[in-house]
């Protein structure tokens, strides 16, 4: 079991890395044209992008960049291993957030993605929080 929450720790940490920066070194009118280009799938999950300021884009960055960090680096070095789980209960509010908001804009065919992600925040933070975690 240790070895699947170090996996999905990995791999949110990776996604929540992509990700956040993308928000915080892309200016919202090129990542809004950029998601447009690409058309499809990555349009349709990109579309809220729109409806918020830069500021507030690059402030999810910032939170989704702590949060790669803090899914995977606290254990590895041993130091202060228990904030581990509080990266992917962050996670879990992240995603939780961006249910919420794809329920209001009416984005029900690209909700999958995030109640995936917010599973997997949930698993590791559950996991790290039980009997996994590392202070047991």
């Amino acid at each position: 079991m240790n070895v699947a929450l170090w996996t999905v720790a990995i791999l949110l940490a990776i996604v929540f890395g992509v990700s956040g920066s993308f928000k915080l070194l892309v200016p919202k009118e090129k990542l809004e044209a950029l998601l447009q280009r690409l058309g499809g799938a990555a349009e349709a999950a990109g579309a809220w992008t729109s409806d918020f300021s830069p500021r507030f884009l690059k402030a999810i960055g910032v939170l989704e960049l702590l949060g790669a960090v803090g899914l995977v680096l606290p254990a590895a070095l041993g130091i202060a291993p228990i904030l581990v789980p509080l990266a992917a209960l962050g996670g879990v509010m992240l995603f939780a957030g961006a249910v919420i908001m794809r329920l209001r804009r009416g984005e029900r065919a690209t909700i999958v993605i995030d109640l995936l992600y917010l599973a997997l925040a949930a698993f590791v933070a559950s996991g790290r929080f039980g009997p996994w975690s590392f202070t047991s």
